[in-house]
């Protein structure tokens, strides 16, 4: 039997296409720790990790005859960076890491200016992305400090009304920031 732990990657990735059980094994004991560690430091939960590098490792068996893997730690990085997003995105975290992730971002938005900026734009983007009405009734409330009442006089519309669009605005508005912001701040300080 040959002594896999000499091969280098490359041959390791050859083998794996020819489904070569003991290359994927010998792949799986040489990345697993450091992708687990990885995932782990975003997460900050052990078993959620554990699932995502069980399913990057599930994944690059079961696709090892379509994907060529040139360099084969990138590409397992970038796997798990991506199925961290993936899992982020599709709310299969648990709160604890949300509570984490916002005491990160203030501190860092807080910290660093460029952050901060792009935190404005970011905000500016997604004011201007909702509907022409809610855009209206956000900025009169937000911008030109009217009240619920003043602006559903100006509009010609009810108060009730007014609420129910600058709810939907800023659930739209915090929604865009959650995921938009906190994945770049994410991929910008803690993944790199």
């Amino acid at each position: 039997m040959q002594n896999y732990s000499s091969f280098t990657d490359s041959e390791l990735s050859n083998s794996l296409i020819q489904g070569d059980r003991f290359a994927f094994n010998q792949i799986y004991l040489r990345y697993w720790r450091t992708l687990h560690q990885k995932a782990c430091r975003i997460l900050k939960n052990d078993a959620e990790a554990e699932d995502i590098i069980q399913e990057v490792f599930v994944s690059l068996w079961q696709r090892r005859e379509e994907v060529k893997v040139v360099n084969l730690k990138a590409y397992l990085n970038q796997a798990v960076k991506f199925s961290v997003l993936k899992a982020i995105r599709e709310n299969k975290v648990s709160d604890d890491f949300y509570d984490k992730l916002a005491k990160i971002t203030v501190d860092l938005v807080c910290e660093d200016p460029l952050v901060f900026k792009e935190m404005g734009h970011l905000i500016q983007h997604l004011i201007d992305e909702l509907p022409e009405d809610c855009r209206t009734i956000f900025n009169l409330s937000r911008i030109d400090n009217l009240t619920y009442k003043k602006i559903a006089f100006q509009l010609g519309i009810s108060e009730k009304t007014v609420e129910k669009k600058m709810s939907l605005s800023l659930k739209s508005i915090k929604a865009g920031l959650s995921i938009n912001l906190c994945l770049s701040i994410l991929v910008q300080h803690v993944l790199n």
